[in-house]
């Protein structure tokens, strides 16, 4: 495997090219022109042509800026949603939404999923690798390119289990912070958990200043057990208490995202069974009505549902909102896209092997 060039801090980066000979300097033009999302070395303009032939030929490195291989944009609301392949050939999927307050990048952090959320069409695809801190930033940089405009925010809530992915999660923490690259502030990054606990806790020794996300999708265990597997590990109970536990350690307000399943877990009664669970924690809660995805039985809670469940939240003291709905005619499930990419992938490698099988 290469060393890829987007996994380097500026410093890093100056210590790799002193090791292969190269002047100092080299190393910071280089970095400039990866953070622009320039993913060969012949585009280095201000490089001598020697140089980029040299780069480009040095098999042991790549730059590993993924690139778009398919791109949707939605005539509803202009979120952009991408299949993105890395040098390796596996794909994943990352969403750029705009916002009033600026361009958020949604990116993933693994290629596949171990975790096996009922309602998620990750899940299907199954589990490749992890993905580097720098394939997680070469994402936010590919979309920036792509739009042309600044990124402002991140979150962590794509395709994978973020804290699955511990390492390479704080990793990708410091190059987006990185002053000489993006410079994306901590405050402006979110990261979403399925609620692996031991991650949690270490997470909140961190120091960090960015947003937990943890989903949870009901207050009742069998309920949770039901459509999320974690939920046998790590109870709703224990989940809790590690939030408690990171709320006073952190002094930062937590995100409980919660997707409402018709029929399944958005009664009144569930909204209250909620907050009482929610109770005196330093919390909001994310309302978001559940992506249809094709082979699944989970159809979404209407609008008035939604709104009355966030009723209930309200009067008793929760800070609720009803997540505003993006790209909705294009894909919108997390994972979906990927999902249908990967079937055309394997239909085309069906059809290829029985044309050679008839050649034989």
């Amino acid at each position: 495997m290469p060393k890829l060039l987007i996994d380097f801090l500026p410093e890093e980066l100056s210590e790799l090219f002193v090791g292969m000979g190269l002047q100092k300097y080299r190393a910071r033009q280089v970095y400039e022109w990866v953070m622009k999302g320039v993913d060969e070395f012949s585009g280095m303009k201000n490089l001598p042509k020697d140089l980029r032939e040299k780069l480009a030929d040095t098999p042991e490195i790549t730059i590993g800026i993924p690139k778009i291989k398919k791109k949707l944009v939605s005539e509803i609301d202009g979120t952009r949603k991408y299949i993105m392949e890395f040098y390796d050939g596996n794909i994943i999927e990352s969403v750029l939404m705009v916002y009033n307050h600026g361009i958020t990048a949604c990116i993933s952090s693994q290629v596949g999923c171990r975790m096996g959320c009922a309602f998620c069409a990750s899940e299907d695809a199954g589990f490749v690798r992890n993905l580097s801190g720098g394939e997680m930033l070469g994402q936010v940089i590919a979309m920036q390119n792509d739009a042309g405009e600044r990124i402002s925010g991140v979150v962590v809530m794509g395709v994978g289990e973020p804290l699955d992915n511990y390492e390479e999660f704080l990793r990708f923490i410091k190059l987006v912070n990185c002053p000489e690259g993006l410079n994306i502030g901590q405050r402006h990054i979110t990261v979403s958990t399925c609620g692996i606990i031991p991650k949690i806790e270490a997470l909140s020794d961190e120091n960090l200043q960015i947003t937990l996300a943890i989903s949870l999708h009901s207050s009742d265990n069998s309920k949770r057990k039901e459509i999320m597997p974690v939920n046998r590990k790590y109870n709703i109970e224990d989940v809790l208490t590690a939030c408690r536990n990171y709320i006073a350690k952190t002094k930062r307000r937590i995100t409980f995202e919660y997707a409402l399943i018709k029929g399944f877990n958005d009664s009144e009664a569930d909204a209250a069974a909620l907050a009482g669970l929610l109770k005196g924690l330093m919390c909001h809660v994310n309302l978001i009505p559940v992506n249809t995805v094709k082979g699944k039985d989970f159809r979404r809670s209407g609008i008035e549902i939604a709104r009355a469940f966030e009723s209930v939240l309200k009067r008793k003291g929760i800070e609720t909102t009803v997540r505003r709905e993006l790209g909705m005619d294009i894909n919108a499930a997390c994972g979906q896209l990927r999902k249908e990419q990967l079937g055309e992938q394997l239909t085309i490698k069906g059809r290829i092997v029985k044309v050679l099988k008839f050649i034989v």
